[in-house]
């Protein structure tokens, strides 16, 4: 359990944006770490990821968590929180790739000043797949699927533990708002709302998550790409000590991203 709710904490950071921010709202957001009382302001997730062309390509991405916050402990603890300090300045490396796609009719309208035949979108299943892999093993990650009707619904296919092996354990995840902030060509920063269900265990397990990432493209470096990754995991109302929580986060990580150009067969 514990493994498995590190990597539900980081495994939609590659998840996209629609929809805008009010000018410098993110960027403050994420300057106010660990001050964070509420979830951002976002709008509807429609849609699919929408990337500036600057990432198209493959990447070997390097996430490193820098700090762990749990602001009402000792009374609320979120499961895993004291086993993820384990992970805490501990690099961990996965392939990621993004590719045109040719974007819907009626979707073009979300996308402020694009106006081409086609738009740059995450492969999601390869990089999902290659993310868990990556924190959880090749052995305990069985698949990844996209919902061919929703890029905004994923599930991962979890291998059972040894007391559950008739039955695999999943993590389903519903981005359900997103948000964008744009300060130059050379950076923007995404924040997304998504709603995790984790099946398998003794009982279902349910929260909320919010990951606000600002991405700075590099000039003629490698890193290319530098990104500032902070994730938010707030109680659901399943849970017995939503109402004590309230609307403030039980936990916080932030991560520093980098990305360099690969090649892929």
């Amino acid at each position: 359990m514990k493994a498995i709710w590190t990597f539900s904490l980081i495994i939609f950071y590659l998840l996209g944006w629609s929809g805008t921010a009010k000018a410098g709202e993110l960027s403050q957001r994420l300057a106010n770490f660990p001050q964070w009382e509420q979830l951002t302001s976002v709008q509807r997730a429609e849609g699919d990821l929408v990337y500036p062309d600057w990432f198209a390509g493959s990447w070997e991405v390097t996430s490193t968590l820098v700090d762990l916050v749990a602001p009402l402990a000792p009374d609320i603890v979120t499961p895993g929180f004291e086993s993820n300090r384990q992970q805490l300045n501990q690099p961990v490396s996965f392939l990621v790739r993004f590719i045109p796609q040719k974007p819907p009719i009626t979707g073009l309208k979300l996308i402020p000043k694009i106006d081409r035949s086609s738009i740059l979108v995450a492969d999601r299943a390869f990089n999902s797949l290659n993310l868990a892999r990556a924190y959880l093993g090749d052995e305990a990650v069985l698949s990844t699927k996209v919902d061919p009707d929703s890029p905004n619904r994923q599930i991962t296919l979890l291998r059972g533990d040894s007391e559950a092996l008739r039955r695999n354990r999943q993590l389903i995840s519903i981005v359900t708002g997103r948000a964008i902030e744009t300060s130059s060509n050379n950076n923007f920063i995404t924040s997304e709302v998504f709603q995790q269900l984790f099946k398998g265990g003794s009982r279902p397990y349910f929260n909320a998550v919010e990951s606000t990432t600002a991405y700075n493209k590099l000039a003629k470096s490698n890193p290319a790409i530098l990104a500032d990754q902070v994730t938010a995991v707030y109680l659901s109302p399943q849970d017995p000590d939503y109402f004590t929580a309230a609307s403030r986060p039980v936990a916080l990580y932030r991560y520093r991203l980098e990305f360099s150009p690969t090649p892929l067969d």
